[in-house]
């Protein structure tokens, strides 16, 4: 391909200025260039507003249109598992918000369809995508052995009519800030956490307000996430990783090129740093197109949501809850 990526976002979302149409001023490989939603007076307000060019009456009719080479999907996570095949079957690449689907049995199939058609799936933990993080995974070989890890990202949103209090979307805590603290628990680890335990919070039956869970790694290190919508502490990005050698903790390690602070310590000694980057969403848009367009680096592909999404199911059921998209 020659020409920029034109990609096609499905629904009027309040993320996508921020995920896609302001980064994609940043990216020259990428042409935002769809939208479509069920309200068509909704999506041509949208695209009036952000200049998008084209409008679409509704979400298949976006994915059939012949021009566009992938598609954005920031709808509730309860309907990720579906546009994404429909996107993938109809020959689009995907960049699909965080959780990629409501299980692990969907993500699965997402995962198999995308191996089947060869095409792109990317899962929008833009945090990964920033230089932060692999100058942090760099780090952790000179910690020694882990002991101990623990994830933690609460904010506070106590308004319960959002969709992320809704069961029925595939809600609560666990799926939409828990989802991010459970990926930086297995990107610190290197390797896959058995759950031992977990405690909910809840706002509501079966939706979790907030939610602690306690891991267990091959090799015997221990874990913990924390994750909360409306919770205490209501705010907390942070991440911690305890070696035999050494420990480093990283405050704000989701958007870090908003603020962040890195330190590490060994032999008693404790260093600050930073780590210059641009907006995650910008590197993570740029990965994007250029696992697309050249067949870069996927750091966030579908088998790897399979694997966060096992982890979560695995939390709800410790905590006694069913896990999302069952029944």
């Amino acid at each position: 391909m020659t020409e920029p990526l034109r990609i096609g976002i499905l629904g009027a979302a309040r993320i996508a200025p921020t995920a896609l149409i302001g980064p994609a001023r940043s990216v020259p490989a990428v042409t935002v260039a769809a939208v479509a939603a069920r309200d068509r007076a909704r999506a041509s307000a949208f695209a009036g507003k952000h200049g998008i060019g084209v409008v679409h009456g509704g979400y298949a009719e976006l994915i059939a249109d012949p021009s566009i080479d992938a598609v954005y999907n920031p709808l509730p996570n309860g309907l990720h598992h579906e546009w994404t095949l429909a996107a993938l079957n109809a020959g689009k690449h995907v960049l699909c918000e965080k959780p990629l689907t409501a299980n692990a049995a969907e993500a699965r199939e997402v995962s198999e369809c995308a191996r089947r058609t060869g095409l792109v799936v990317m899962e929008a933990f833009h945090y990964r995508y920033h230089p932060l993080i692999e100058h942090v995974r760099s780090l952790i070989p000179t910690l020694g052995e882990p002991r101990h890890i623990e994830t933690s990202m609460c904010i506070p949103l106590p308004k319960f009519g959002d969709i992320r209090y809704d069961f029925a979307l595939a809600g609560g805590a666990m799926m939409d800030t828990g989802c991010y603290a459970v990926h930086a628990l297995r990107t610190l680890a290197g390797a896959e956490p058995e759950v031992t335990s977990a405690r909910a919070k809840l706002q509501k039956p079966s939706i979790d307000r907030a939610m602690v869970a306690e891991y267990r790694f091959p090799g015997g290190a221990t874990g913990r996430t924390a994750a909360s919508l409306w919770g205490w502490p209501a705010l907390k990005l942070s991440a911690r990783y305890v070696g035999t050698d050494g420990s480093l903790k990283i405050f704000n390690y989701l958007m870090p090129n908003v603020y962040h602070r890195l330190s590490v310590t060994r032999a008693g000694r404790t260093t600050h740093e930073r780590v210059a980057g641009e907006r995650t969403y910008v590197h993570q848009l740029r990965a994007f197109a250029a696992a697309v367009l050249e067949g870069g680096p996927n750091l966030t592909p579908p088998e790897d949501s399979v694997r966060t999404m096992s982890v979560i199911d695995a939390v709800y059921r410790a905590a006694g809850l069913p896990v999302r998209g069952d029944g």
